[in-house]
């Protein structure tokens, strides 16, 4: 046997006290939002900084205006230096009565298919991945004495929370926490026997804005016609977002938008993805983004308008029958390489006030903001990674994207000018932030084999 199938061997006999751990975990209720469970966050960060100190890093519980980080560091050896992040907060368990188990008793549950459940607050979402990294570790510290290439760790307790505290931190320990590379393990895979890098993620800019007609609201009967109703106005608004052909309308949206790379186009086209049930699934049929994209293009790497919501006038039981004088939006926006947010959220907001009447007002409020980022697809450590991936899973890695925002990307790459390697070993149906959240007892096991076998590659 060679030094990583003793390695890959000893993950393997020690996964029910890997398990074990993880169950530790979740017991702790660190739910960063309700300040009630401010202590528990606390201890959590502790319990972490135990476990780094026991696979032979120098660890400690960093204070924050907010929820501690927790920084390990091993030691110094040749090759790269990867910052592996996480963090050990999780999502409130509200509303309670919907979960089958206690949130924070976590359990087995074997499943018809073979597969088994572990249930519990942050199974998935991140206990369950992060400690992923660290059994896998533990593993390499217990077989051969040390790690094979220099690791440092940050686990925060705010991701839930939006991360108030991370990009002051980073500022502050930017010289502490560099490295090479940051690793970072709350992503998904592509299905249930395909790993996934996730290369590409979107940017985002959340607008909400209300627009005042008359002063107060009006009898119909009295003032139909002649007086402006703010909800009509609104849907005027929002029915100029888009051209018929599925773009955004706003003059200058696409301004620094590129075509897709021709390396990812090939990438996404070898992907098992059927658009048809991907639109079935939520019983829709008919693409309504861009026309003459793929949907793959359409999610993962081109920008968007959304709304989220509309209010005005009189929605109760009944009718009445009045012209409402204010009405309001929420709007965001997906945004793609190439588009600064703070440029998008001027002329979303010039885009509007040129269709406020002369004699209406319309106020806005920002919400957050938040760049997208493309990974280059011939990486060094991403393509070592892709190979160890491929070879623990016996399919080929796909390199995808996300239509969703990280936030704290930005963050690594505007305070530390890092990049940041996404692999995670989440499934979609893991039900993160709702009841009855679970992580495959398979993805947890594999997910630690995956991480051994990606250090060794990553050492040669």
């Amino acid at each position: 046997m060679t030094r990583l199938d003793d390695i890959l061997a000893y993950a393997d006999a020690q996964l029910d006290q890997s398990l074990g751990r993880l169950f530790e975990l979740i017991r702790i209720p660190s739910v960063s939002t309700e300040p009630e469970y401010a202590g528990d966050c606390q201890r959590a960060a502790e319990w972490l900084a135990v476990q780094l100190a026991e696979i032979g890093m120098d660890a400690s519980v960093r204070p924050t205006q907010g929820h501690p980080m927790v920084v390990g560091h091993g030691p110094a050896v040749p090759g790269p230096h990867v910052l592996f992040y996480g963090h050990y907060d999780v999502q409130p368990v509200d509303p309670l009565n919907l979960w089958n188990t206690p949130p924070f008793e976590p359990s087995l549950a074997p499943q018809p298919d073979g597969e088994t459940y572990i249930l519990g607050r942050g199974a998935s979402d991140d206990k369950g991945q992060l400690l992923t990294f660290i059994e896998a570790c533990r593993a390499w510290k217990a077989v051969t004495g040390s790690l094979p290439i220099r690791v440092s760790m940050l686990f925060e307790g705010e991701e839930e929370a939006g991360s108030p505290s991370l990009g002051p931190f980073l500022e502050a320990n930017a010289e502490d926490l560099k490295a090479d590379t940051i690793l970072v393990c709350d992503t998904d895979m592509w299905d249930r026997e395909t790993p996934a890098i996730t290369t590409m993620w979107r940017g985002f800019v959340s607008e909400e804005f209300e627009v005042t007609t008359a002063d107060r609201d009006l009898h119909s009967g009295m003032f139909g016609s002649a007086a402006r109703n703010a909800v009509q106005l609104i849907g005027t608004i929002i029915g100029k977002l888009r051209n018929d052909d599925g773009s955004v309308a706003i003059p200058g949206f696409y301004d620094g938008v590129t075509e897709l790379p021709e390396a990812n186009r090939k990438e996404w086209e070898r992907l098992p993805f059927d658009p048809e049930k991907f639109l079935g699934d939520v019983g829709l049929s008919i693409p309504a983004g861009e026309a003459g994209r793929s949907v793959l293009e359409q999610v993962w790497a081109r920008p968007t308008a959304e709304v989220h919501g509309v209010w005005g006038g009189y929605a109760g039981d009944g009718f009445k029958t009045v012209i409402p004088a204010k009405a309001g939006a929420k709007i965001s926006f997906r945004l793609v390489a190439g588009q600064d947010p703070e440029r998008i959220r001027k002329i979303f907001r010039d885009f509007v006030t040129a269709l406020i009447p002369a004699d209406c007002s319309v106020t806005f409020k920002s919400y957050a903001a938040a760049g997208a980022q493309t990974m280059p697809l011939d990486g060094k450590l991403l393509n070592k990674a892709r190979t160890a991936l491929t070879e623990e899973w016996q399919r080929e890695t796909a390199l995808a994207g996300t239509g969703g925002s990280i936030p704290i990307l930005g963050e690594f790459k505007q305070r530390l000018g890092m990049d940041s390697l996404l692999i995670g070993f989440a499934r979609f149906d893991n039900r993160i932030h709702s009841p009855n959240e679970k992580y495959d007892l398979s993805s947890f096991h594999r997910g630690i084999r995956s991480w051994v076998r990606i250090l060794h590659a990553f050492s040669e």
